[in-house]
């Protein structure tokens, strides 16, 4: 089985443009690419997860999207990263569809996908809607801040749990935190 970390996209890969509509308005955040190849270097597959509603609101085509995806590919490339899989929700909010973060739809599809085990997979994203999602998947999770305020309410129950800055300093901890389990299991199973 494969450990993962399943990751936002507007807001914690790149700058939150309110519904990217073209590969000019994609642009990579700071530590984003630098904290998917250390993730990528430590054995984690790395799957995109993210809702996009404009495509269910007319705002942009399934076209301009796979566009914008393959300008987000090349730019990690470029730093030596990639992103295994993408999983995205084309639906408006009130389509009632089964796949919309907070559902873990995508997380589980992708889980059997790619023979992800939940449990010892994260997923950073930033918002508490991001936080939902990891959590109704039973996976560990991050919130992303990048802005003065820490995205989740008092009236959210759910917390996460590490809070940071960025995707390189989120990776860097959940490569510490997954290698302390290692170093734990290792003991027990010699």
């Amino acid at each position: 089985m494969n450990k993962a970390v399943f990751i936002d996209r507007d807001g914690t890969i790149n700058t939150n443009v309110p519904y990217c509509r073209r590969p000019e308005d994609f642009e990579l955040l700071p530590g984003a690419a630098e904290g998917i190849k250390l993730l990528n270097e430590h054995g984690f597959k790395v799957v995109m997860v993210t809702n996009q509603s404009g495509l269910g609101r007319n705002y942009f085509t399934g076209e301009m999207l796979a566009m914008i995806h393959e300008k987000m590919r090349r730019e990690l490339a470029e730093n030596g990263a990639y992103i295994d899989a993408i999983y995205y929700c084309p639906h408006h909010p009130d389509d009632g569809c089964e796949c919309r973060k907070p559902s873990p739809k995508m997380v589980f599809q992708a889980a059997q996908d790619l023979n992800i085990e939940l449990p010892q997979s994260w997923f950073i994203g930033d918002s508490h809607t991001d936080i939902m999602t990891g959590d109704n998947a039973g996976c560990k999770t991050v919130l992303i801040t990048t802005d003065d305020k820490d995205n989740v309410s008092s009236r959210d129950t759910r917390r996460p749990d590490y809070t940071s800055s960025s995707i390189i300093a989120a990776a860097r901890y959940i490569i510490a935190d997954t290698g302390d389990l290692e170093k734990k299991a290792s003991k027990w199973n010699p």
